[in-house]
């Protein structure tokens, strides 16, 4: 098996929820057969969408660049990034080294497609929403994706900054709100498409229709290293 490279802390919480994603989707009876993982923290890695909003504010990317290279030299054969926004500097970041470097957004559409979705709302970042990462990247695929209007988009930087990263309890009300808007306008599923998001999932029922892609990119890092995956893990979308 490969041994995986996670470029963490960003932020950490969502890094220490990929690596148990990552242990308990692995089909093992036995510590020896979960895979060797490096895990990279570094939370002082400039803000991803401050700087794509804003490039008067420090570039995150040699920081990024700097740790991916170290995860080769450590010996990581694949590395990650459990932060959907991060992914703005993703062609940057596989360039950088000679392993490959899971896209945690394509492989969420992928995902999508193979249980027959077509019109996905994007919940993340204001960066990653205006890069229009998600958008590309499902529309090659052949999928259509929504992103929340300019209130809605407020609600779920307020879930991510003022609560989630700011360790506080999530209002629930918000999510409901933002997602009742993109279910009434056509979207078959949502895409929790901010590690800070997959949080909610992790402690709160969400109902039916959600896929968290950092459910997607641990699935990926199971497969991608050779692990055996979980029968239970095989179907993501609630």
């Amino acid at each position: 098996m490969k041994t995986l490279g996670i470029i963490g802390g960003l932020g950490p919480m969502a890094s220490a929820y990929l690596l148990r994603l990552i242990i308990e989707m692995t089909d093992a009876k036995t510590d020896q057969e979960h895979l060797d993982v490096i895990l990279f923290d570094r939370p002082q890695v400039p803000d991803r969408t401050a700087y794509i909003l804003d490039r008067t504010k420090p570039s995150p990317l040699p920081s990024m660049r700097d740790t991916a290279q170290t995860l080769e030299r450590l010996g990581a054969g694949t590395i990650c990034a459990p932060c959907v926004t991060s992914h703005y500097f993703y062609k940057e970041l596989q360039e950088s080294v000679s392993v490959p470097f899971l896209h945690m957004v394509e492989e969420t559409g992928r995902e999508l497609l193979s249980m027959g979705r077509k019109t996905v709302g994007i919940l993340a970042t204001t960066g990653t929403v205006s890069s229009g990462l998600f958008q590309t990247a499902f529309e090659k695929l052949g999928l259509s994706a929504l992103v929340p209007s300019e209130q809605g988009q407020a609600l779920v930087m307020a879930m991510i900054y003022e609560e989630i990263k700011a360790g506080k309890a999530v209002d629930q009300e918000k999510l409901r709100a933002v997602s009742k808007e993109l279910f009434g306008r056509g979207c078959d599923s949502l895409v929790l498409g901010c590690t800070e998001l997959s949080l909610i999932k992790r402690d709160l029922p969400l109902g039916h229709g959600y896929l968290d892609a950092l459910e997607v990119l641990s699935k990926r890092c199971v497969e991608a290293c050779g692990a055996p995956l979980k029968p239970a893990y095989r179907q993501l979308l609630t």
